[in-house]
C-alpha cells in the first residue's frame, strides 16, 4: 500500500518534538540579492547597453516580449551569479530580482501574452539558445534565429571599456598575452586533439592589462600558441593609440610568444616586449660561468642563489636578427634552474634582475585572471556545436568578468573584498537571500538580516553613488 504525501514538501530530521519540513513555495524570493550590485555597476558603465549595439535584431519588434538587451543581461548576469547552464533559466525566469536586474518592469511576469508564460518575467532557455545559435547570415526572413552578433564590434568594445576606465592616459601599460586549453567533451566544430594537453580542446587567446580583459579569442588547437598574435596586437595598438598616442606599450608573454614575426612587428611599431625564451644548449653554454658562480654561492650560503646577466643572441634559423637576452642563472637545492627572457626595452629601463623579477615574473598574475574566467565564470562551457556559437559563449563569460571585475575595482575599493576573486565575491556578496515586494510606486527588496557582509554591501553601494537613506 502506497503512502499519500505532498510531493513538493521536503521532510528533514526533526528537532525535539517538532517536525522539520520545507517546500519551494516561498513566493517572490531570490537567492541572489547581490544582483542589485551587478545592475548598479552595469548601469554606471553601460556595459550590456553598449554590448547590445554590437548585435542586429532582425525580429519584428512589435511581436516580441524580450528585447535583445534584456536577453544579454539575463545571460551575462546569470553567469556572474553562478548559473552556467541554459537550462537553469527555465526556473530563473521566475526570479523577480533577476528580472529587475535585467530591466524588466513586469518582474512578476503578469503581463505575458501567453497564459502558459505568466509568472515568468524572463526568457526561457530555448529563447536564449536561439540567441547563441543565430548564424552570421541570418536576416528578417530567417525563421527563428534572427539576432546576429558582429565580432569586430564586440572585440572593439572590450578595448573601449578598458580605455574608458582611466580618467587620464597612463604613461605605460603592459599587455599580457597568454593561451590556454579549453577541453571539449563532444564533437564541436573545430575540435582537435592537442598532444601537450592530452585532450580534444580549443586554445583561446587572452590579452589582459592588470585586471582588465581586452581580448578573449576562441581558436582551434591545431596551431602554435602565438598564432594570430600579430593581428591581435596590431588592432589593439591602433585602437589604444587613437585615444592615448603617447603611451608606452609593453607586450609580455611566455616563451610561446617569442616568435620572430611578433617581435619584428613590435620593433617596427614602437612597441616593447618582454617574452620568455625557451632554454637550449647554446644559451646554457653562454651562461656557463654565471651558472658556476651561482652554484658556488649556493655551496657557501646553503640558500638558493641567483646571478643575472645579459647578452645579445640570435637563433640559427628562426630569428632574423640578434636580440637582447636576460639570463637568470639560479641554483636551488634541487640543482640548476636557468631561465631566459628576450626584450627590446632599453638597457636603462631596468637592471636585469629587476627586469626579470619585477617586470617579467609579474605576468603570473594573468593566470589568476584566466582561472577566474574559466573556473568562476564558466568560459570553458563551449559545448555548442559551432565555433561561432562557442565564441559568443566565451564573450558572454568575458562580459560577466568585466562586470564583476569592475564591481571589485570600483565598488569594493577599501573593503575586505577589494582583492577577492570573482568566485569569492559571488559567494560572499551575491548569494544573499532576498524577498521582493512589488507595489505601484516601488520595488522593495528585503535582504537577509543575518548576512555577515552587510558592511561590504553598504560600502559598495556608497562607492557606486547610491547613498544610504534613513
Amino acid at each position: 500500500m502506497t503512502t499519500e504525501c505532498n510531493a513538493t514538501q521536503l521532510e528533514f530530521q526533526g528537532l525535539g518534538r517538532r517536525r522539520v519540513q520545507a517546500a519551494f513555495d516561498g513566493g517572490h524570493l531570490s537567492s541572489d540579492g547581490g544582483a542589485l550590485l551587478l545592475r548598479a555597476v552595469d548601469e554606471r558603465l553601460r556595459v550590456t547597453a553598449r554590448l547590445a549595439q554590437c548585435f542586429t535584431d532582425h525580429r519584428d519588434q512589435a511581436l516580441i516580449e524580450h528585447q535583445a538587451l534584456e536577453l544579454l543581461r539575463q545571460r551575462i548576469q546569470g553567469l556572474a551569479l553562478g548559473y552556467e547552464d541554459l537550462n537553469d533559466h527555465d526556473e530563473l525566469s521566475r526570479d523577480p530580482l533577476l528580472a529587475l536586474a535585467c530591466g524588466k518592469a513586469d518582474v512578476e511576469g503578469r503581463q505575458r501574452v501567453r497564459e502558459a508564460d505568466r509568472g515568468k518575467a524572463l526568457a526561457s532557455s530555448k529563447t536564449l539558445n536561439r540567441l547563441e545559435l543565430t548564424p552570421a547570415d541570418a536576416g528578417p526572413r530567417s525563421r527563428y534565429k534572427k539576432i546576429v552578433y558582429h565580432p569586430e564590434k564586440i572585440e572593439a568594445l572590450l578595448v573601449d571599456l578598458f580605455l574608458d576606465s582611466y580618467a587620464a592616459a597612463p604613461k605605460e601599460i603592459i599587455l599580457d598575452f597568454d593561451a590556454t586549453d579549453d577541453p571539449l567533451h563532444g564533437h564541436q566544430e573545430g575540435r582537435f586533439f592537442h598532444g601537450y594537453y592530452g585532450a580534444y580542446c580549443y586554445m583561446p587567446l587572452y590579452v589582459t592589462c592588470g585586471d582588465h580583459l581586452l581580448v578573449a579569442k576562441l581558436r582551434t588547437a591545431d596551431r602554435d600558441a602565438s598564432a594570430g598574435s600579430v593581428e591581435v596586437v596590431a588592432a589593439l595598438v591602433e585602437q589604444i593609440r587613437q585615444r592615448w598616442p603617447e603611451v608606452r606599450i609593453i607586450l609580455r608573454g611566455d616563451s610561446g610568444f617569442a616568435r620572430d614575426a611578433l617581435m619584428l612587428w613590435c620593433e617596427s611599431n614602437d612597441v616593447y616586449y618582454v617574452l620568455g625564451l625557451a632554454k637550449n644548449a647554446r644559451l646554457l653554454d653562454t651562461i656557463g660561468q654565471a651558472l658556476l658562480a651561482a652554484h658556488a654561492r649556493y655551496l657557501q650560503t646553503g640558500v638558493a642563489a641567483r646571478v643575472f646577466t645579459s647578452f645579445f643572441y640570435r637563433t640559427r634559423d628562426s630569428w632574423s636578427r640578434a636580440r637582447r637576452v636576460i639570463a637568470k642563472a639560479e641554483h636551488l637545492p634541487k640543482g640548476a634552474n636557468p631561465r631566459f627572457i628576450v626584450t627590446n626595452l632599453p638597457e636603462d629601463y631596468a637592471e636585469p634582475k629587476a627586469l626579470y623579477e619585477k617586470v617579467y615574473c609579474a605576468r603570473g598574475d594573468m593566470e589568476n585572471r584566466i582561472k577566474e574566467q574559466q573556473l568562476d565564470l564558466f568560459a570553458d562551457r563551449t559545448s555548442a556545436g559551432t565555433l561561432r556559437a562557442n565564441q559568443l559563449r566565451l564573450w558572454f563569460s568575458s562580459f560577466a568578468y568585466v562586470l564583476v571585475s569592475a564591481l571589485r575595482r570600483v565598488a569594493l575599493k577599501g573593503t575586505r573584498l577589494a582583492d577577492a576573486s570573482c568566485g569569492t565575491i559571488r559567494l560572499k556578496l551575491f548569494k544573499i537571500a532576498a524577498h521582493v515586494k512589488v507595489s505601484v510606486r516601488r520595488f522593495v527588496i528585503h535582504l537577509a538580516s543575518a548576512c555577515p557582509y552587510q558592511d561590504v554591501f553598504r560600502k559598495a553601494c556608497r562607492n557606486l553613488h547610491y547613498p544610504l537613506r534613513t
